[in-house]
């Protein structure tokens, strides 16, 4: 595993979004923390230990790349929060034990929640400056771990624009487009030194993307003056600006239609967006939801350009049924209509705990759903 050069990490035919199930000695670490009861350091050693059982895990169910789970964050949007100007975007670790209190919605099955990016639009304070790469941290620590590559994730920049509070923050930043230019100065940063630790293959959580096609964020976004295809192209711009010049690494890109909690926040078919987002975005490897019919049908994959892969999230990670290889197989031979099956790939639709409190399975059935993918890529790819 140790072998594998860039083009075979661009071509890996699994793949794993980023989060994993917390275990739960390690949220009751965050509470305690939290709530005072333990010190940065206490939650430091639980999140240690925490990531080296899980990353022995995937080593065990042999997984070709692994992560860290997102162990020391409580959010997928943390990878962000070490930059100032930010520091009220993010509740973090000392506000979990408040969570742990709260049922989202009193539901406890997969429904659509509201979307907190069109409810709770963040002010920025300062001009963006990275404070501490936790980045690089969070890698060297898991790559002493294993042999095989660690993949690590960071959210990308339509995300975080999303996030934005544009007529809030104009004593700092008079329009977006100077914002998002230090977004993209901090990120290449953040990846520059990523580089140098050896990393070689980063995931950017880039769900917003989504909105394009959804009603009501479409609605939202009108609401604010704007035009949701020209800041489409301007995300997909930024992204490319991130990741350009990094010859030693291989970039993913996850979509998806939110996944906090087992809740979905959007919904809408990649088609009226499709051609100039798989053709847009350099990434390498494309991770597209598709494991409910929110998504739409195959069709659209039509537009992946020549030497990309599709990797297709074809397992949910919101309920605790086990995919079979047959059903998998099917869907995928389904997907090769338009798509040849050498750009082809499997994985979740997203991870397994975008936040915190995760979603609602076990940790045993998260590892069957991945074994499931691992015998259907067997079979499908050899």
């Amino acid at each position: 595993m140790a072998g594998l050069t860039p083009e075979s990490l661009n071509s890996l035919r699994v793949d794993l979004v980023g989060s994993l199930l917390r275990p739960q000695q390690l949220k009751q670490a965050f509470a305690n923390y939290g709530d005072g009861k333990a010190s940065e350091a206490d939650l430091k050693s639980a999140q240690d230990e925490a990531i080296r059982d899980v990353v022995a895990k995937q080593v065990a169910h042999n997984l070709p790349v692994v992560v860290d789970g997102e162990f020391r964050r409580t959010s997928f949007m943390e990878s962000f929060a070490v930059v100032a100007g930010v520091e009220e975007w993010q509740a973090g670790a000392r506000t979990y034990h408040e969570m742990l209190a709260r049922k989202d919605d009193g539901k406890e099955s997969t429904h659509k929640g509201q979307d907190p990016i069109l409810l709770n639009r963040k002010r920025v304070t300062a001009r963006l400056r990275l404070t501490r790469n936790t980045l690089v941290d969070d890698f060297r620590f898991s790559q002493r771990l294993t042999d095989r590559p660690v993949k690590i994730t960071l959210i990308g920049p339509d995300r975080i624009q999303q996030c934005y509070d544009a007529d809030a923050s104009r004593s700092v930043y008079p329009n977006t487009d100077e914002f998002l230019r230090d977004v993209v100065a901090v990120e290449r940063q953040m990846l520059t030194e990523l580089a140098q630790a050896g990393c070689r293959y980063v995931g950017i959580d880039g769900p917003g993307y989504t909105a394009y096609v959804d009603a009501d964020s479409l609605a939202a976004m009108l609401g604010r003056g704007e035009d949701p295809m020209a800041t489409m192209e301007r995300s997909i711009r930024a992204d490319n600006e991130v990741i350009s010049d990094f010859p030693d690494m291989t970039f993913g890109i996850h979509i998806c239609r939110g996944n906090r909690q087992s809740m979905w926040h959007r919904e809408g078919k990649y088609d009226a967006i499709a051609e100039r987002l798989f053709n847009g975005l350099k990434h390498q490897r494309l991770l597209l939801e598709y494991d409910t019919e929110r998504a739409g049908g195959f069709e659209p994959l039509r537009f992946v350009p020549k030497g990309k892969i599709a990797v297709l999230g074809l397992i949910t990670t919101k309920v605790g049924r086990v995919e079979s290889v047959d059903e998998l197989r099917r869907r995928i031979d389904d997907a090769a209509r338009f798509l040849p099956l050498e750009q082809l790939a499997l994985s979740p639709q997203c991870g397994f705990a975008s936040s915190i409190r995760g979603n609602l399975l076990s940790e045993d059935e998260q590892f069957r759903k991945l074994d499931v993918m691992l015998e259907t890529a067997a079979k499908v790819w050899g």
